[in-house]
C-alpha cells in the first residue's frame, strides 16, 4: 500500500539554526508572497528555505494527506512546526521577533 504523504529528504535539512520548508502551487500570489518574505529572512538570518511544487514535487492527494483535507496554499513548516498558510506564517514570524 503506498502512502499518500509528503516524502521529504530531510536529511538536506540538517543545520545549526531554523529551517522553512514551503508548500505551494503556480498562480497562487500567497504563495509568491510568503516565499518573498522567507526569502528576505534567509538573506538576513541565514535559515534556509525549501520550496515544493504541486504538480512537481508532491500531489494533491499527498498535500491533503499531510495538511488536512481542504487546506489551502500555501502551507508553512519551520521545521517540524506547521506554521500555517501566509498570514499565520507572517503573524509567527512577527511575533517571535523574526522579521
Amino acid at each position: 500500500m503506498q502512502s499518500n504523504q509528503i516524502n521529504v529528504d530531510h536529511t538536506q535539512l540538517e543545520f545549526k539554526g531554523m529551517n522553512f520548508t514551503v508548500y505551494s502551487k503556480k498562480g497562487c500570489p500567497y504563495c509568491d508572497k510568503i516565499k518573498a518574505v522567507l526569502s528576505d529572512l534567509s538573506v538576513k538570518k541565514g535559515y534556509p528555505v525549501i520550496c515544493y511544487e504541486l504538480g512537481t514535487d508532491f500531489t494533491r492527494e499527498e498535500f491533503y494527506a499531510e495538511f488536512g483535507q481542504g487546506s489551502t496554499f500555501p502551507q508553512v513548516v519551520m521545521e517540524t512546526k506547521h506554521l500555517g498558510g501566509c498570514s499565520d506564517t507572517v503573524k509567527y514570524l512577527a511575533e517571535n521577533s523574526l522579521l
